[in-house]
């Protein structure tokens, strides 16, 4: 089953931030700066958090996971928007 994570993360090095941000969008949507929505299985988020502790300097660096609910579920509707207004993103299937 797929989790919904906000995952936000705040990288002191510019060299550090380019590659976290191009790991990020591989497993996510980016919402803004340095946030995500990614949609993740058990397997995704351990691969994930893996990839980051090895591009991130622990004792400078911070990435935060919040587990919004199953992708299916209450995380459709959790996120809310002042101003412009949040739109999930449609996911179809590509058959090549």
């Amino acid at each position: 089953m797929r989790q919904t994570y906000i995952v936000s993360y705040d990288v002191s090095n510019p060299r550090r931030l380019r590659k976290v941000f191009k790991l990020m969008r591989g497993y996510g949507d980016h919402l803004q700066l340095s946030v995500f929505r990614c949609e993740l299985s058990a397997r995704e988020l351990f691969e994930l958090r893996a990839k980051l502790g090895h591009a991130i300097k622990h004792d400078e660096d911070q990435v935060l996971f919040v587990d919004v609910g199953p992708a299916e579920g209450r995380a459709r509707g959790c996120i809310s928007a002042l101003g412009r207004p949040y739109t999930h993103p449609e996911r179809h299937a590509l058959v090549v």
